[in-house]
């Protein structure tokens, strides 16, 4: 298994003509997928950079009263993650890595709570040499609950990492990175890339959070294809530095994994009708979108045609007085809200004006009294802006507004939660 530990730990870590990572940066990656104490369904991070695996683990992760069913919540959420993998490649097989001895080598000396001696390992030192196949999901499950113990353990989160890597397929992943001299996890800040959160969210390695696919100077750049399980939002979109699609914004469950600049968290409701089926204004709006890559909230009134047609609301006759209408002064361009309001006025969202919601952070030192805990809370989302209700300005809240843009968050705690 030599030369194929090479291309996983070259794929997560190294950088084409770097020396690859620092130990203390691998150190910080070297933790086992273990639960907080105070909060018994709550994954515990250690240090800075394996969010990128633990909050992907994390949405999956349902409440579970005691160490049994914790248990078996935490091995049927990594086996759903690897079931996804193998699906969206062409294995027809699962990978899963354990060191020998099922024990992370040369690495005793180091406690991520008390911050003991440092490791002088780095990935290339410490490649698993131990692979098992399995070829059906029933012993894929029976596998994985095998392996608690190699889970919770001190390289647990690498461990799961590879066998993901190994299941998906080196070569597969590699043909959806966008830019494959990029590792998955950065080699001087240890943050996993989007590439990396794509693949764990949606079985997908691509390094894009909009939907489908776009051409740029004649690339083609991939994109989300179908709409994933559970959601992602980022801090970055809310700065215009992207543009998340409506397959990641509104998954199949309540549950959105939260990007700052550094770090991932979970938000997540109990409330389904937050994630309804596509409603026809919503679907409206995201083909609009895909016109307008831009963001710009118009489009050329060349292609209102060609949205129209997407939408199946076009004869001629119709566009040309649509055409006129939506654009009286001649300038050129429709905008997104009066064309919404032409085709579909009034239209309910369905959304209730306020629910419960809940925020996750598994680092310690993000969280009140250091105790990592869920934050419990009532967003209200009136689709206005309501000075009477208005509350502080925080991250989390800039975040979660790039998909509800009125939504005000009322936390049961005496500071809002950290998106870092």
């Amino acid at each position: 298994m030599g030369e194929l530990n090479k291309e996983v730990v070259d794929l997560v870590w190294k950088r084409p003509g770097s020396n690859g990572v620092s130990a203390s940066l691998f150190r910080r990656w070297t933790q086992g997928l273990v639960f907080s104490e105070t909060e018994h369904t709550a994954l515990e991070q250690f240090e800075g950079g394996p969010c990128a695996v633990i909050a992907p683990v994390q949405v999956w992760t349902s409440p579970r009263p005691d160490s049994e069913e914790q248990k078996a919540a935490l091995c049927s959420t990594l086996a759903e993650i690897l079931e996804q993998a193998c699906s969206t490649s062409s294995t027809t097989f699962y990978s899963l890595v354990t060191w020998a001895k099922g024990r992370c080598p040369h690495t005793t000396t180091h406690t991520p709570l008390t911050g003991g001696p440092e490791t002088s390992q780095t990935p290339q030192d410490q490649q698993p040499s131990e692979k098992r196949i399995v070829k059906s999901l029933s012993e894929l499950r029976e596998e994985v609950v095998s392996l608690y113990e190699t889970w919770k353990g001190r390289c647990g989160v690498l461990l799961f990492l590879y066998s993901v890597i190994l299941t998906k397929g080196i070569v597969n992943i590699r043909n959806e990175i966008e830019d494959t001299t990029e590792p998955l996890v950065d080699p001087v800040y240890g943050h996993g890339s989007q590439s990396l959160v794509n693949l764990l969210v949606t079985g997908h390695a691509v390094s894009n959070v909009w939907d489908g696919d776009r051409e740029c100077s004649g690339m083609k750049l991939h994109g989300i294809h179908n709409q994933a399980s559970v959601g992602f939002l980022t801090l970055m979109e809310s700065l215009r530095y992207c543009k998340v699609g409506a397959f990641l914004k509104s998954p199949k469950f309540p549950i959105w994994i939260l990007g700052s600049e550094t770090h991932l968290s979970v938000f997540f409701a109990k409330e389904m009708c937050l994630v309804a089926p596509e409603s026809p204004s919503e679907q409206a709006r995201r083909v609009f979108q895909t016109f307008d890559p831009e963001d710009n909230g118009f489009i050329p009134d060349s292609l209102l045609e060609e949205v129209m047609k997407a939408l199946d609301l076009v004869s001629e006759p119709e566009y040309y007085l649509m055409k006129s209408k939506l654009d009286p002064e001649g300038l050129g361009i429709v905008l997104l809200a009066p064309f919404l309001l032409e085709f579909f006025p009034d239209q309910d969202t369905g959304i209730p004006d306020s629910f419960p919601v809940y925020h996750y952070n598994g680092l310690k030192q993000s969280n009140h009294n250091e105790r990592v805990e869920y934050v419990q809370g009532t967003a209200l989302v009136l689709g206005f802006e309501d000075p009477m209700v208005r509350t502080d300005d925080t991250p989390v809240k800039r975040c979660l507004q790039t998909k509800w843009p009125y939504i005000e968050l009322l936390w049961n705690t005496e500071r809002s939660p950290s998106l870092n």
